[in-house]
């Protein structure tokens, strides 16, 4: 079936650069007291959340550089680059000495090891977007971007599996002595495998057609309202995926369920429903519209963060129902759709640019930062202010896509 080869190679990066990205959120609590100084636990383990703030602050950076290389050298091209850089600075984090070896340079390093992945990740999402938009068969391309992003929630749910497997191996000692690193080899081979797969991928035909037009290339500045849709729109969903995949263990632990390896393998199932959720929002979207089935996930992330978060603090609802509700209702339908939705509208020429700069700078600003948010917010004892934030980013998203103006 057309297409099959290049959905592959788009979703082994999802998989890469969740894993990437969800290992280090998680196993910050562990690693924290050996690479950042000081003697006070919180200050260390805000240090690490801010390290991995700080990978999402350069992605605008990555989307525009790697963008123009996507733009001008080809989809492929740029994802080669993109999965290399994320495989070296994994396999660099696990081996980087400790504080207590060399000082002040180990969180130095580490954060420069981030911002090179940061930078990595900024044009690896768009240029899988544009990929997969020119490459899908035209009646199945919302199928095409949902399949191709279920790589991103396989990668959460290998990396609770490793987690809870190092957690049940080693214990929490074990993992905070030295264990956390075994996390990121994982992730160091991931990358290479999914840099094999890419290097035998073929080139957008539609993309490749382009570059034999002669005709002037369009601007980016001639696309700045559907830009501005893009950022408001990924607002919310970004927040939304950040909090369903990433922080809800930590949350469910800040509100007084039992932190331990099953908290982290409830995840498991909910994941796999997500998964399912998401081809489910694929084929309805091709069938009824993406618009339609991007509103109705955000309206479920507006109107139903609040209640589930306040059930999972009440004990009314267990860890995986909630986890369940929130990323089948609200998280599916918006991350099935939008990476097509956004791509259609902008010119082949201009696509990972002018889609990818806004994207990703919505991801920094709320997505990258919203673990350091929740966790600052907990400090100073306002915890119950952050399922607030995250449903009043969603009503941002669902602002964003009456902006939104279709070509």
């Amino acid at each position: 079936m057309k297409g099959r080869r290049e959905l592959i190679a788009g979703a082994v990066g999802g998989i890469v650069e969740s894993f990437d990205w969800t290992i280090y959120a998680i196993l910050a609590p562990f690693f924290a007291s050996q690479m950042f100084a000081g003697e006070d636990g919180l200050t260390k383990l805000l240090s690490a959340y801010a390290g991995f703030a700080v990978g999402f602050v350069v992605r605008p950076l990555g989307s525009y550089l790697l963008g123009r290389i996507a733009d001008a050298r080809g989809r492929r091209f740029s994802l080669v680059i993109s999965m290399a850089t994320i495989c070296l600075g994994s396999l660099l984090i696990a081996v980087l000495p400790t504080a207590a070896t060399i000082g002040v340079a180990a969180p130095v390093l580490l954060v420069l090891l981030r911002a090179l992945q940061g930078i990595a990740m900024g044009g690896e999402n768009p240029s899988v977007a544009a990929y997969i938009t020119e490459t899908a068969p035209e009646n199945r391309r919302f199928l095409y971007s949902s399949l191709s992003y279920t790589g991103a929630f396989i990668g959460n749910i290998v990396c609770f599996v490793v987690v809870g497997a190092l957690m049940a191996v080693m214990g929490e000692q074990g993992v905070t002595d030295g264990g956390w690193r075994i996390g990121f080899v994982v992730a160091a081979v991931f990358g290479v495998l999914a840099f094999w797969v890419r290097s035998s991928a073929a080139e957008s035909e539609e993309f490749e057609s382009e570059k034999q037009v002669e005709e002037p290339r369009p601007k980016v500045r001639e696309h700045l309202r559907n830009m501005l849709s893009v950022f408001l729109m990924t607002t919310g969903t970004t927040v939304g995926v950040y909090y369903g995949t990433v922080y809800l263990p930590e949350y469910a632990a800040q509100v007084g369920v039992e932190h331990s390896v099953a908290t982290n393998l409830e995840m498991v199932p909910a994941l796999l429903a997500l998964i399912a959720a998401m081809a489910v929002s694929g084929l309805l979207a091709d069938r009824f519209g993406g618009m339609r089935v991007f509103r109705v996930g955000a309206l479920a992330l507006a109107v139903g963060t609040v209640p589930l978060m306040t059930a999972l603090a009440q004990g009314w609802l267990p860890m995986w129902a909630v986890a369940t509700c929130y990323l089948v209702l609200g998280v599916a339908p918006t991350t099935a759709v939008a990476n097509v939705m956004y791509s259609e509208v902008f010119p082949v020429a201009v696509r990972v640019v002018a889609m990818g700069v806004p994207f990703t700078l919505a991801i920094a600003l709320f997505g990258g930062t919203f673990p350091l948010l929740a966790e600052g917010l907990a400090a100073l004892g306002s915890l119950t202010a952050v399922p607030w934030v995250a449903a009043g980013t969603a009503v941002i998203t669902l602002l964003g896509t009456w902006v939104f103006k279709r070509g």
